[in-house]
């Protein structure tokens, strides 16, 4: 009967010990599975804050882009007003005159080519070819080409709408000096 006793015995402190080893896993086990949620609910935050943080950066990229947009715009339009004056002045100076208009207007139909609908309607890109086809330009049709041609530079920049911008404003300074001429022969 000891050892009976003694095999109980053994067997309930090794049932003990083993039940008391598996509360411990039990509770480490737990321990690590709130770790693991705390990870997981640390990881969800990160990716919403990062979320939250690229449509900030994608607000600020855009913020930028615009701010160099306009400053760029700025630049052009007043580059474009620099050689309005410029040659307009050479010719109301008489140091360019009807000669460099028309070597100007030889390289104006890659214009046409290059304009399509955008930015300009059917009826100005049909003004624009009846304007480049005349010998001689009026104030109001050469201050409208400019104006076509501000457009177009805006629009595409390309070499072809400057030398369209140097022809215009060329044919706004010759037509201003010719009414001026009228002008003056009138009241004489």
């Amino acid at each position: 009967m000891d050892v009976v006793y003694y095999v109980v015995g053994f067997s309930l402190t090794i049932i003990g010990l083993l039940g008391g080893a598996l509360y411990w896993l039990g509770a480490k086990f737990k321990e690590i599975e709130n770790r693991f949620r705390d990870v997981d609910s640390r990881f969800e935050r990160l990716e919403r804050e990062m979320r939250l943080g690229f449509e900030d950066v994608s607000k600020r990229d855009a913020d930028l882009k615009g701010y160099i947009d306009r400053r760029l715009d700025r630049l052009l339009h007043g580059f474009a007003g620099y050689r309005e004056f410029f040659v307009e002045f050479l010719a109301a100076e008489g140091v360019i005159d009807k000669r460099s208009a028309d070597l100007a207007r030889g390289e104006l139909w890659r214009v046409v080519k290059l304009v399509g609908a955008n930015p300009l309607t059917r009826e100005e890109v049909e003004r624009l070819k009846a304007l480049i086809e005349k010998e001689e330009l009026t104030y109001d049709e050469a201050v409208w080409l400019r104006d076509v041609a501000r457009r177009l530079i805006l629009e595409y920049g390309t070499p072809e709408t400057w030398k369209l911008h140097i022809y215009a404003s060329i044919w706004v300074a010759l037509a201003r000096r010719k009414e001026e001429e009228k002008g003056h022969r009138d009241s004489s």
